[in-house]
Order: C-alpha cells, then sequence, then structure tokens
C-alpha cells in the first residue's frame, strides 16, 4: 500500500487531491499543515494521518515524513526555496526518494512572446523563488516533478495538456481539477515524469494573458 505525504495539504489542489486519492486507490494518507484542524473531516478516516506542522521545523517534517513513499508538495510563496530546502533535507534524513512538487510557469524563463513578458510583469516578485527551488531540487539527488501550471481556474473540468522544457509553454490557462489530475496519475505510477519538469495548460487557450483578463 502506497504512503503519500501531502505537504501544504489544506491547498485547493491538495484538497483535490487527497479526496481522489481516499476514493480511487487504497493509499494512506499524511497531511500535514498549519492548523489541521481545518482538515477534521479526515480526522476519523483510519487511512489519514493529520499532522499540525510548520514546515520550516525539519524535525517536525522528517517525523511525519517517516515510512512515505511519495511525497506531494503544495507549497508556495516568495520564500518556496527555504521552505522546500526543509522538506528536502526530511527526505534525505528519512531516505525519502520520490518528490512531486507545485512550481510555476516561468520558473525556467520559458513562456514566451507577450503572455510571457505579461507573465513576469504580474508574478515577478515571486518567480525568483520558483527558480531557486527548481534548482535545489535538481541538485538534490531526489527524484523529482516540478509542475508548472498555466494561470489556474476553478472550471469544473478535467482538461489539459502536458508540455515539456523542450516543447515549450502552451496555453494560458488550466484548472486545478486537471493540475490535481496530472499529480494523481504521477503519484499512482511515479516511474512517470522522473527527473521532469512539465508545464501543464489547456489546449486552445493560447494568447497574451488568460482569457478573464
Amino acid at each position: 500500500m502506497t504512503k503519500v505525504m501531502i505537504i501544504g495539504a489544506n491547498g485547493a489542489m491538495a484538497r483535490i487531491l487527497t479526496e481522489r486519492l481516499l476514493h480511487e486507490t487504497t493509499a494512506t494518507l499524511t497531511l500535514f499543515l498549519r492548523n489541521a484542524d481545518r482538515l477534521n473531516q479526515y480526522a476519523a478516516n483510519d487511512r489519514v494521518a493529520l499532522v499540525d506542522g510548520d514546515v520550516y521545523d525539519t524535525a517536525a517534517v522528517a517525523k511525519a515524513m517517516a515510512g512515505v513513499d511519495v511525497v506531494y508538495s503544495n507549497l508556495g510563496g516568495q520564500d518556496l526555496a527555504t521552505q522546500t530546502q526543509s522538506v528536502l533535507d526530511a527526505m534525505t534524513q528519512t531516505k525519502t526518494k520520490r518528490l512531486i512538487y507545485i512550481s510555476s510557469l516561468g520558473a525556467h524563463h520559458e513562456v514566451p512572446g507577450k503572455f510571457g513578458e505579461w507573465n513576469e510583469k504580474m508574478i515577478g516578485a515571486y518567480l525568483p523563488g520558483f527558480r531557486e527551488t527548481a534548482e535545489i531540487v535538481e541538485k538534490s539527488g531526489v527524484i523529482f516533478t516540478e509542475i508548472r501550471p498555466a494561470w489556474l481556474t476553478d472550471k469544473d473540468e478535467v482538461d489539459y495538456e502536458v508540455t515539456t522544457m523542450a516543447d515549450g509553454f502552451k496555453g494560458t490557462e488550466v484548472s486545478r481539477q486537471s493540475v490535481a489530475d496530472f499529480a494523481f496519475k504521477v503519484i499512482a505510477d511515479p516511474s512517470l515524469y522522473a527527473n521532469a519538469s512539465v508545464g501543464l495548460d489547456k489546449a486552445g487557450t493560447d494568447g497574451d494573458k488568460p482569457s478573464w483578463y
């Protein structure tokens, strides 16, 4: 039985992923987050361990990570690299090898044209953190999948295409359900997209910016 640790478990995509893993697999889950009472609906579920913890506390992360097969990180923020380093240090301590993590389009200067310029303008304050995170993960020795979603929507759909770094980035938007679906598939088969950075977008959404701007 696969044991999955979800860090930042109250995030929107993390919650979608949690529900799918519980309903569609036999995996056991460790849900790591601040204020774990926000997920009290899982407190009585014998397949779920709720851990109230701070990702900056590497010892706490490592304690919760013991025995885990796959780590999914839903972390974000300008200090993402510092947070991720703590996760990587915990993975080293526990000899956990597989990491799937949420990054951002633009983390590798890979978004072309006017959309790339617009994206840099809109989230430029956060991109250095994503870029530093990509560097430290690549050098860490873990087996990773970096997920770079387009601008996120709450549309009730699973509809996406996957692009590699060689493809360049396509599209401007993608649903959170789609991102969770991709993560679900990689957790189900961790050999997929090993040591790869992938972009996710909804086909046909190319443009200078997302449709709602």
